[in-house]
């Protein structure tokens, strides 16, 4: 009777102990690890994700998937893994993740509660862009005309609310000029408009448009990065004609909240030394992105830093969405 006794009593002890401590206590992983990306397949980010993913299925000794949730610009498929609420389930995501918050009144996360920054994947430049024949050759002479020449000129982008559309916002802030916003349904529609004299100027990522920059179709007036990008040496960095002006799209993992410390340390030690030497690295330098997969301090300060200045941006911006 006492060794039952103290049996139950182990076993109701077990019951009390807290999900996470529980989840450590458990070998990760046990089973399938899914990447979740927010948004409809083919995207570029898609790259990185199911490469990371097949090196990690031979690290971890478990199947790494990579599947996507998309809807309401990936406030869905970022909802899905909050709510999963397993760290087996990670969200594999862009930069947009600290941008929702900003434009929608309830995006079904927090982006400090909910989430578990595990690793920055790769920084990506954007570049402002125009067509070869225009007439602006460089950056200051495009925002002396825009000064000059308030909504004369008119900038293109992915949609209302995405990074390409603050991107202009940002600059229009910063450089102090007002040029007119022209959303489309994608990137893909938004270059073709640039292409067709529709618009003056699109921001948006390198990894999507830098064979068109080398190969003359679109002309690059600057990148956004801080400095130069080492694939565009001699276009500048807009930092060097508006100093606050710096904007570069990323790719980050997240867990849940909830995920153990040690499998954030696990996944970062499995993923940094794919950094250099790989196939993924050089494709990235290529299109002029840094893969980074420097653990989850550098993401969680990125967090930090961008949250409040898209709450800025798009509250001067007036936009709204549904």
């Amino acid at each position: 009777m006492v060794a039952t006794r103290r049996g139950l009593l182990a076993a109701a002890g077990t019951l009390a102990l807290p999900l996470e401590t529980m989840a450590q206590a458990r070998p990760w992983p046990d089973r399938t690890v899914r990447f979740v990306i927010p948004f409809a397949p083919g995207g570029p980010v898609e790259v990185p994700a199911r490469f990371i993913a097949e090196r990690l299925t031979a690290a971890l000794g478990q199947s790494v998937i990579v599947e996507t949730r998309p809807g309401a610009g990936g406030a869905l498929g970022i909802q899905y893994v909050v709510q999963t609420a397993d760290p087996h389930v990670l969200l594999f995501t862009t930069s947009s993740v600290a941008v929702l918050p900003s434009l929608l009144a309830e995006p079904g996360y927090d982006p400090f509660r909910d989430l578990v920054p595990v690793s920055m994947i790769v920084d990506v430049p954007m570049a402002i862009l125009v067509r070869p024949d225009w007439p602006a050759r460089s950056l200051e002479d495009f925002l002396r005309q825009a000064r000059k020449n308030p909504q004369r000129f008119s900038f293109g982008s992915s949609g209302a609310g995405s990074t390409t559309h603050l991107a202009g916002e940002l600059l229009k802030v910063r450089a102090g000029i007002d040029i007119l916003h022209v959303p489309y349904r994608g990137g893909a529609q938004a270059v073709n408009a640039l292409y067709a004299g529709d618009t003056d100027m699109l921001i948006t990522g390198l990894i999507e448009t830098m064979t068109h920059v080398r190969d003359g179709r679109l002309r690059a007036l600057a990148v956004t990065s801080p400095q130069r990008s080492p694939a565009l040496p001699d276009i500048p960095a807009v930092a060097e004609e508006v100093p606050d002006y710096s904007l570069n799209i990323w790719y980050g993992l997240f867990g849940p909240h909830g995920t153990p410390p040690g499998v954030v340390q696990r996944l970062a030690s499995e993923m940094a030394p794919l950094r250099e030497n790989t196939p993924l690295a050089e494709r990235m330098a290529a299109s002029g992105a840094r893969l980074l997969l420097d653990g989850p301090g550098p993401l969680e300060a990125r967090m930090r830093a961008e949250v409040p200045l898209w709450k800025e941006v798009v509250a001067s911006a007036g936009i709204k969405l549904e």
